[in-house]
């Protein structure tokens, strides 16, 4: 687990449930299926927190608009290049110290109620 050092604040983002096309089966080609999306993300806070200023703080909007766009505009064969591909969404933002993306595919399995890939990375 992450330590939290003193000035990083922890963002949650918590069951995105978007839809769109992922797997190799021909059904899953041609239909759209539910995902549950779950980041955190770390960045330092500090100037946020003193200033109470939007333009100090990391925009969890945009970021999240851009997986939308992305997870709603393109077909993905694998659970996890879907979840790399998020991961670099949000990775790019300088600001961003620490993420993990967490991509569940429900009833991916039979007698399962999904199945799930975790990726995380840091920046020094």
């Amino acid at each position: 687990m992450q330590q939290l050092t003193p000035g990083l604040a922890r963002i949650r983002i918590k069951n995105l449930r978007l839809r769109t096309y992922i797997g190799i089966k021909e059904e899953e080609i041609l239909n759209q299926q539910d995902i549950l999306i779950n980041a955190v993300i770390l960045y330092p806070a500090a100037d946020a927190v003193s200033g109470n200023q939007i333009e100090q703080a990391l925009n969890y909007r945009t970021i999240t608009k851009a997986i939308i766009a992305h997870v709603e505009g393109n077909r993905f064969a694998l659970l996890e290049r879907l979840t790399q591909e998020l991961l670099d969404i949000v990775m790019q933002h300088d600001q961003v110290r620490y993420a993990e993306l967490e991509v569940d595919k429900p009833h991916a399995l039979r007698f399962a109620e999904s199945v799930s890939i975790t990726l995380s990375a840091q920046r020094d």
